[in-house]
């Protein structure tokens, strides 16, 4: 049965749309890789891993963890470390929005100041922020002359992974 609770489309497009675009990248060099761009964070490792940092950040939130390191300082990471730590890191993510309701507030404190949001704009937060590194990512591919570039659009998730079949004329 195809998903219509939003939650569970945000979250499940999320993972399938990061993870096409770190198998993109599995077939690319270091040097592309690591090449700066002008926008986002600079590169693909780099912007790869800020879309993961944020959702191990945002992800500790949720869970009521102390925040680490952040991941992007311990890196250089893999692609295939990346592909792990999304795999880990999304289920770790979906296991906190599933535990609590939407409307549930999460709180915590980064230098030094408290903070508080409703789990359901963390949850909005965390995927429109991938959306938009994803972006990035795809026009950097564009600019290294990847074609076809990485299926990533929610509506590319819901003709591909879950679509719905049409009613039958009666």
């Amino acid at each position: 049965m195809p998903k219509s609770d939003p939650a569970e489309i945000l979250l499940d497009h999320q993972l399938w749309s990061t993870r096409n675009l770190l198998d993109a990248c599995a077939q690319l060099t270091d040097e592309q890789l690591d090449r700066e761009f002008d926008m986002g964070v600079g590169s693909l490792r780099k912007t790869l891993t800020h879309i993961l940092g944020a959702l191990r950040g945002w992800g500790h939130l949720l869970a009521g963890k102390e925040q680490c390191e952040r991941l992007e300082a311990q890196g250089p990471h893999t692609i295939a470390r990346l592909i792990e730590l999304n795999d880990q890191l999304h289920a770790d993510f979906a296991a906190s929005v599933a535990a609590h309701a939407q409307d549930g507030i999460a709180t915590g404190s980064h230098g030094g100041k408290a903070y508080a949001f409703t789990r359901g704009s963390v949850l909005a937060h965390v995927t429109t922020h991938a959306m938009h590194h994803r972006a990035q990512c795809l026009n950097m591919l564009r600019q290294l002359g990847i074609d076809p570039l990485p299926p990533s659009a929610v509506l590319e998730w819901m003709m591909m992974v879950d679509p719905v079949e049409p009613p039958n004329p009666a």
